[in-house]
């Protein structure tokens, strides 16, 4: 039991103003003029104290505040009030309650020290992992909640960007292997202060959107150890999150100061004076406290059986939906406030543009696991008026099972579209029998979306993602190559669809490169043709490789850096990404507000129509056939009609080209030719006045009409 006398002081120093019973709301720790307010939720806690540390490395608390159930608790919420405290104050919980483990899942341990749920700054100085695992004291190697003042910083006018979703480009990267390699020739490698000085270069790219992989604090010692190669492993991705509030202290120069929150946010008003939006990568399926074998950090210490699925045959044990060892009971209304509640902040207090949610799927299940027809906390999401303007996107599927690609709940939602990445990628390395399931992916996935009253945007098309190849890798690699884990090669995914052009991994053979070349190109081009909302993968467009690693989630080295150097050297294909995003921000035609109809447009045509080699004959149902083309008809009489001829066949193929009166034809991408006449940028496109073009083996061409 807590000791209710020994080191406790209930009372402040002389000369200070006495404790205040609190308020419950807001939770987590608030500063004003006079002090802060602490309030933090546990309804079956029996005590609760205050730890108040001098700084970040202090090991030993110099105030010890005892919360009094009759003054300091309302129903189930303990706060107090303690007056001449400031921002940047160092804290934590010891927490006391019932035991019964097995039966009711209570895991209270008064001895050991918990972080704020709805901490916004956090210190790991001291930190131990192994002391937070099992019974005992941990204070003196804890982690520390920091208190956070949000009012006092200069936004000089900035606001989210609210771009229209048709017309993003996402750029997935993550914020510390961004610049970490010091080929960046950043001053601040690996931080939010790094991305800033990077910013040129996406602005030069022209993507619209960078998404993030996670950004709230994370125990990068969760999977620390020695690779086979020598390599120290930890939790490089984030994806197993302790402060859901508060930016991760390793992306900060100065996090020991408490300035996590200004040094983020200087990055998002650096990103949105670019026109760059800000999607972060958020991750509430699970935290980091892992199974019934890994530390007490936070949750686990306050309600246990309240924001964890809990396994109903024996309560010590989780329900892991996640395959992380836990999963947070996102619809019980603590969790579902608290998930509500941290977008709502991030969206106020650091004006991010959007999120994605990793397993969002985790998201729709029940009291008892099952996926529900209206889950409460994705319709809080979908309904807050804070949120109404910001992009909400899922992986909308989770690690037991569950797949909602098209049938996710709520009606904004884009989902990231495994169907595009799996077909797209048969497709290109040559697959027969795809020429249905491709023209579908490429008119915006309407089997998936459009008879819920979806539209084309609820599609987040994408061939790679941190989880997964590298599209160099895709085209570099039969199988993954994932040794470096050191877990005999048996994680991550066995079905990569890849194709290696004729040899494994790194190859001299200029046949071979030139082939590699050419199917980067291909992907790029079938994603960024494709109706919907593209996302590309930091480094693609450089040709940034994992070595055939394609589960690179502990690898924080140059396996998973961005080598600055590719982009210099691989220039020719860093300017075809750059000529290809800026060709479709052009063209309202790639960027269809709904589902093409058949509807005629303005010369007749109408809006699309799928050919094969011949007009009018695209081999739909064909098992052996890999080409198809379309023609997307401009909706203005002054628009640019478009034309595009796919062969992902072994031999060179004439495809017929349409002849549509009063236009003419310019040849705009051919991606077997090399820089800089695989894609022209205006003014320099090549004119053609054939009936029929001759497209290489493995490449793409796209027309554009002009008047003649």
């Amino acid at each position: 039991m807590l000791d209710a006398t020994a080191g406790v002081i209930t009372q402040p120093e002389s000369g200070t103003a006495p404790l205040e019973p609190g308020v419950a709301h807001p939770l987590g720790a608030r500063p004003d003029d006079r002090g802060v307010n602490f309030s933090i939720y546990s309804e079956d806690a029996t005590g609760v104290r205050l730890l108040l540390f001098d700084g970040h490395d202090s090991a030993q608390p110099s105030r010890i505040i005892r919360l009094d159930p009759a003054a300091n608790r309302t129903f189930a919420f303990w706060h107090v009030f303690v007056p001449g405290l400031r921002r940047g104050a160092n804290y934590a919980y010891q927490v006391d309650g019932p035991g019964d483990l097995h039966g009711r899942g209570h895991r209270f341990d008064p001895d050991k020290a918990l972080v704020d749920p709805y901490s916004q700054g956090f210190t790991t100085s001291l930190w131990n992992r192994a002391s937070a695992i099992g019974p005992g004291d941990n204070v003196a190697t804890s982690m520390r909640s920091v208190v956070m003042d949000t009012s006092a910083y200069d936004w000089e006018g900035d606001q989210p960007l609210r771009r229209p979703m048709r017309d993003s480009v996402i750029y997935e990267m993550h914020v510390g292997g961004f610049t970490r390699s010091p080929t960046s020739g950043v001053a601040r490698p690996g931080t939010f202060a790094g991305v800033v000085e990077r910013i040129p270069y996406l602005q030069d790219l022209g993507v619209t959107a960078v998404e993030l992989l996670p950004v709230a604090a994370f125990d990068e010692l969760e999977n620390a150890r020695i690779g086979p190669d020598g390599l120290r492993l930890v939790n490089y991705w984030g994806y197993s999150p302790i402060g859901f509030f508060a930016p991760h202290h390793g992306y900060c120069v100065s996090a020991a100061q408490g300035a996590h929150l200004d040094e983020f946010r200087d990055m998002v008003k650096a990103l949105h004076r670019a026109g760059i939006e800000v999607i972060l990568d958020v991750v509430f399926n699970h935290t980091g406290e892992g199974n019934h074998l890994g530390p007490t950090i936070s949750f686990k210490g306050f309600a246990n059986n309240v924001y964890y699925f809990l396994d109903p045959s024996d309560r010590e044990r989780y329900v892991d939906y996640s395959g992380t060892g836990n999963t947070l009971d996102c619809n019980h209304p603590i969790v579902e406030k608290f998930v509500v509640d941290c977008l709502e902040y991030w969206v106020r207090e650091t004006h991010v543009d959007g999120f994605r949610f990793d397993e969002g799927s985790v998201l729709s299940r029940g009291i008892d696991g099952k996926p529900m027809e209206y889950p409460p906390v994705l319709w809080q999401v979908e309904l807050s008026e804070t949120l109404a303007d910001t992009k909400v996107i899922a992986e909308a599927w989770d690690a037991a099972g569950l797949y909602q690609v098209g049938s996710f709940p709520g009606h904004r939602w884009a989902t990231w579209n495994g169907r595009f990445r799996d077909d797209v990628r048969r497709f290109v390395r040559g697959d027969g029998g795809l020429v249905d399931a491709i023209a579908t992916r490429i008119a915006g996935s309407p089997d998936l979306y459009q008879a819920s009253h979806r539209l084309p945007i609820n599609s987040i098309n994408f061939v790679t993602a941190h989880d997964g190849f590298t599209l160099e890798d895709l085209v570099s690699y039969n199988t993954k190559h994932n040794e470096a884990n050191g877990e005999g090669n048996r994680d991550g995914n066995d079905a990569n669809w890849s194709w290696n052009c004729g040899v494994e991994g790194p190859s001299d053979d200029a046949a071979v490169e030139s082939l590699r070349r050419r199917q980067v190109r291909n992907f790029a081009t079938i994603l960024l043709l494709s109706q919907g909302v593209p996302m590309l993968l930091a480094g693609d467009e450089a040709r940034r490789t994992q070595q055939g690693n394609n589960n690179a989630y502990c690898q924080d080295n140059p396996l998973s850096w961005l080598d600055w150097t590719l982009v210099e050297r691989n220039a020719d294909l860093v300017r075809f990404f750059r000529e290809l995003i800026a060709f479709r921000l052009r063209q309202p035609e790639l960027r269809q507000a709904g589902f093409f109809t058949g509807s005629i447009g303005p010369r007749g045509l109408p809006d699309i129509a799928w050919h094969g080699r011949r007009l009018g004959e695209p081999g739909f149902g064909d098992p052996g056939s890999a080409v198809i083309a379309f023609t997307i008809a401009a909706a203005e009489e002054a628009g640019s009609d478009l034309h595009a001829m796919m062969n992902m066949e072994g031999d060179d193929l004439d495809f017929d080209v349409p002849v549509i009166p009063g236009r003419r034809w310019l040849r705009v991408i051919d991606t077997a030719r090399s820089s800089p006449d695989d894609i022209l940028p205006p003014g320099q496109e090549e004119p053609f006045s054939g009936a029929v073009f001759p497209v290489n083996s493995h490449s793409i061409v796209v027309l554009v009409s002009v008047p003649a």
